[in-house]
């Protein structure tokens, strides 16, 4: 059984939304996965166990919660509104990795915005940096 996630608890809530938004189109692939061990790695600095650790513990915990809102809550709580753009840009990562943005990914995307407090606009531009990041 997953355990509850606490409120400080922000880098399992986005690496859970990252796990649901890359199964949002019904198709987990290794590109998205291997782009979310990257992000944690990244923005968390963590070494590539630690992110696979994090990210499995993500994928076993995101399967049994009932929405979105709950991991949400936790990023708006514990991120700045001027750093939730790099949230936004870390969940456009995974979209992007597979080089297919469908209409299920496009739609979270929106409702994890929404859900962040973060502008369609600041969402856009974060959306190209991570487009310009994967090349």
């Amino acid at each position: 059984m997953p355990r509850t996630l606490s409120k400080d608890d922000a880098r399992i809530a986005l690496a859970a939304l990252m796990v649901r938004l890359a199964r949002a189109d019904g198709n987990y692939q290794n590109v998205e996965i291997s782009m979310i061990d990257h992000v944690l790695v990244n923005r968390f600095g963590l070494n590539a166990g630690a992110a696979q650790a994090l990210r499995e513990q993500a994928e076993e915990i995101e399967v049994h919660a009932p929405d979105n809102v709950r991991f949400t809550r936790i990023i708006k709580d514990a991120v700045p509104y001027e750093e939730r753009a790099s949230v936004i840009e870390a969940l456009w990562s995974v979209v992007l990795s597979d080089g297919d943005r469908d209409d299920e990914e496009h739609g979270f995307m929106r409702l994890i915005t929404s859900l962040l407090g973060v502008s369609d606009r600041d969402s856009a531009y974060a959306r190209q940096r991570a487009d310009k990041a994967i090349g």
